[in-house]
């Protein structure tokens, strides 16, 4: 390990258990007046008090104890965002059973071997769909004793009622017996380089991680804040939201289809927005789209709003005060062009979060110079999320920002980023071996990505380090830099660079439809998705497009060849992870002969 090192070891937390009951306690007992949910019905959306969602978990938890269930049972919950997967969590919590989230995209073989692998005893499902994928396969796993949907919640709450007042301090001596050490929570990990792995989190680990705010310098939410959490609570950045929103107490909109953002985010108008890239790139290639649109007055007007964004972000990102000139300009750009950009994410958002994978620096510059800053972080599940974030004054495009508080992040030798800090896990659940991978006796998380950090402890992520490649000739190449470059195109969906142990790199890639029938539209050009891919006019257009890319690269990294697939990579073809990263032997073992096309 070389001696580069960012951020300060935390001083210790107070002698009182840390666990996720004591951090929802403390939630209820602040009186606050903001309610702490908003969920939607037929009506539109409704609130949630604290004391509301306090009864709820209360009831549930009851209602567990009454079914037998208790502390470190495994319980899993398969289901979209909503309210009920909240309170379940808390309740599971209270009563120390370990809660196994499972997301609800998942074929009914992937729920299978999460629920046996995890020993789950329960499974709450959200309908009779995802019922059905535990039935399927229900024959594989005896140990699964309790099954039941989100409509027999009511009845679980009732036996709860019925429960408490006939063993009135049950619950209370439930939660008594959990300490900080205890299992809360095994989460999953993606599988983009094998089988999903099992996280084991503790009631500290999380807690440690949802209190991080309190000791940074300049927090990136408030109390205040609404957030829009569309992000799969089965998945541990949406799960920091929810237990963050617990302990400062900002309210929460639950989103269950992340196809319904661009309306949600009109009818909430969210102050704070959590995502993952691909939601920007998104937005940015259709904001750019319409911009390119805009002929005459109307074109200069938007370069010349767009230009002075840009020159403010500029100066911001430097840490160097707005010229008088600069501001006025500003202000009228804003009111003209900026702010109406803005209106369409509805107007109140302040902060938006990435993290998940790599955002391209064009797309965070893009927003920047809208007045929206992106706040980019990195972490994983193995740390309980994130271990940096590039916030306030510690800035700069194209890193993921210094180390949190209380978090030592260092590289290895080979440049591997080497985590250390109190919300690390306590490794791979029935997996020793792969536990001793990653996890040193001294502490150290070896977190297999690769990456620099500067003289100012800003760290910039450079590949996934089983992700790197190794051309025939010895040449290392990162294919991540190469694909968000190829990203960058309006028209390019997603891209796999592949070349290990080859002569040469190539690529593959997917089209943005919505973009690419415009495009063609405006020429003249018919046929469906499919159909394009394979027109000659698309094949030249294409072909620029790498050509430009390949401009600012060493001859070994330029991509040779290239292939446009009839579809993009899906979610339900296991091709990509719930937050969009690139299952790339997945994708190998789909179109191997377009691969074998490519290094003919």
């Amino acid at each position: 390990m070389t001696e580069t090192t960012a951020g300060a070891r935390a001083a210790p937390f107070g002698a009182r258990e840390r666990t996720i009951v004591r951090l929802w306690d403390e939630a209820v007992v602040a009186a606050r007046t903001s309610p702490a949910y908003l969920v939607e019905d037929a009506s539109g959306w409704r609130e949630i008090s604290w004391q509301e969602a306090d009864a709820g978990i209360r009831e549930y938890a009851n209602g567990l104890l009454a079914r037998g269930l208790g502390k470190g049972d495994n319980v899993a919950i398969l289901a979209q965002n909503s309210l009920e997967w909240a309170l379940l969590d808390f309740a599971l919590a209270r009563i120390g059973a370990v809660s196994v989230p499972v997301y609800a995209s998942s074929a009914a073989g992937d729920v299978a071997y999460l629920l046996g692998h995890s020993e789950a005893v329960g499974v709450v499902c959200e309908d009779a769909g995802q019922l059905a994928k535990v039935e399927a396969r229900r024959h594989e796993l005896p140990g699964l004793v309790h099954v039941l949907t989100f409509e027999e919640l009511p009845r679980l709450a009732a036996e709860g009622g019925d429960f408490a007042r006939a063993h009135p301090t049950a619950l209370d001596e439930a939660a008594s017996e959990i300490g900080e050490d205890d299992l809360y929570t095994v989460i999953y990990t993606s599988g983009t380089t094998g089988p999903p792995k099992g996280c084991m989190l503790a009631h500290r680990n999380y807690f440690a991680m949802a209190s991080v705010v309190d000791r940074m310098e300049e927090r990136y939410v408030e109390e205040s804040d609404v957030l829009l959490l569309y992000l799969p609570l089965a998945h541990n950045f949406g799960r920091l939201m929810l237990l963050t929103g617990a302990h400062l107490g900002f309210t929460i909109a639950f989103l269950a289809d992340p196809l319904r953002v661009p309306q949600a985010l009109l009818q909430v108008r969210p102050t704070v927005l959590p995502s993952v890239p691909r939601v920007y790139e998104k937005i940015h290639t259709t904001v750019s789209a319409r911009f390119e649109e805009a002929t005459g007055a109307r074109r200069r007007l938007i370069d010349s709003a767009l230009a002075t964004g840009r020159e403010a972000s500029r100066l911001r990102e430097n840490g160097e005060r707005l010229p008088a000139p600069l501001r006025v300009r500003l202000r009228l750009a804003d009111r003209l062009v900026l702010r109406k950009v803005r209106e369409r994410m509805g107007g109140r958002l302040r902060v938006a979060i990435s993290g998940g994978a790599p955002l391209a620096r064009e797309v965070m510059e893009f927003f920047d110079a809208l007045g929206l800053r992106i706040v980019e972080g990195y972490g994983q599940t193995e740390c309980t999320t994130a271990c940096t974030l590039n916030n306030g004054a510690r800035y700069r495009f194209g890193s993921v920002g210094a180390a949190l508080p209380g978090f030592d992040v260092a590289l290895a030798e080979d440049g591997e980023i080497l985590v250390r800090s109190e919300t690390v896990f306590q490794g791979y659940f029935r997996d020793p071996e792969g536990t001793a991978e990653v996890l040193g006796p001294d502490g150290w998380l070896r977190t297999g990505d690769v990456g620099e950090i500067d003289e100012n402890g800003l760290l910039t992520i450079t590949d996934r380090k089983k992700d790197l490649i190794v051309t025939a000739g010895g040449k290392n190449i990162s294919p991540q830099n190469i694909e968000n470059d190829l990203k960058r195109s309006r028209y390019v969906s997603q891209a796999v660079v592949l070349g290990d142990r080859e002569r040469y790199v190539a690529a593959l890639l997917t089209l943005d439809e919505d973009e690419i029938r415009r495009w063609a539209a405006e020429r003249g050009i018919e046929g469906d998705a499919a159909a394009l891919t394979r027109d000659p006019r698309v094949l030249e257009l294409v072909a620029g497009l790498v050509d430009e890319v390949n401009r600012e690269r060493s001859r070994f990294e330029q991509l040779k060849r290239f292939e446009i697939l009839p579809r993009d990579f899906t979610i339900e073809a296991g091709e990509v992870t719930q937050t969009l990263k690139l299952r790339r032997r997945v994708i190998a073992e789909h179109f191997r002969p377009e691969i074998e096309k490519l290094f003919a």
